[in-house]
């Protein structure tokens, strides 16, 4: 597991680095079919968060977009909010 310095440095305090969500889970690909977890992944206007803002990894966050593109195309999710 990856250990981060805190901001205030000095201390010599370690903490756990956040994971991907999906890496937690162990998924491999994200379903399109999963609207809730694809809504919490949007704004309101139907955009999609960063990777900062959301806690993905590069493998997942690719992984999300694809299935967001796949739930407007079939009509789960909104193009617009």
């Amino acid at each position: 597991m990856a250990k981060r310095r805190t901001k205030r440095g000095g201390s010599g305090v370690y903490r756990e680095k956040a994971k991907c969500r999906f890496c937690r889970d162990k998924v491999r690909e994200v379903d399109y079919k999963d609207v809730p977890v694809l809504q919490k992944l949007t704004t309101q206007q139907g955009k999609l968060f960063s990777r900062k803002r959301s806690g993905n990894c590069a493998r997942h966050q690719r992984s999300v977009k694809r299935a967001v593109k796949r739930a407007r195309f079939m009509g789960l999710l909104p193009y617009v909010g």
